[in-house]
């Protein structure tokens, strides 16, 4: 799928080529590397599409080096990879929890039997819109 930039407006705005609807907060590169910059941030709120993006771009990657350990017969990169995503994943996990208005203590649910289950579906509920204790709701916060 093919994007572009708008031409009149918010730079930081794109368009589907085949549609009209515009996506706030630029393209999936940035997604990506707006959680790089907030590596160990784990205050504010992250918008559903930023959480999502970021765990396909992981998933892909991780297969990627997972192929290439088994090609050099080593687990090293696969190791050198975790120790280096493991941090921003987790901030980025705390960030939409938050925006859900849950603590980022909820992220324990990982150590309970199911209750990964339980964090799918907090990550793929949509955030508060108003404002809450973790700060403004980050789909409209460009705007303000």
């Amino acid at each position: 799928m093919r994007v572009k930039r708008a031409v009149s407006g918010n730079l930081d705005q794109v368009r589907w080529a085949h549609t009209d609807a515009v996506i706030p907060g630029g393209t999936l590169m940035h997604w990506i590397t707006d959680v790089f910059k907030k590596y160990a941030v784990f205050s504010g709120r992250a918008r559903r599409q930023e959480f999502w993006v970021f765990f396909l771009f992981n998933l892909i990657v991780t297969n990627v080096v997972t192929f290439v350990d088994h090609a050099i017969g080593s687990n090293i990169p696969l190791i050198v990879y975790t120790l280096a995503i493991a941090l921003p994943l987790l901030g980025l996990a705390v960030r939409r929890l938050h925006d859900t208005d849950r603590s980022g203590w909820w992220f324990l649910l990982t150590f309970v039997p199911f209750g990964v289950i339980a964090l799918i579906v907090f990550y793929a509920t949509a955030g508060k819109p108003e404002d809450n204790e973790y700060g403004p709701d980050p789909k409209f916060a460009a705007a303000r």
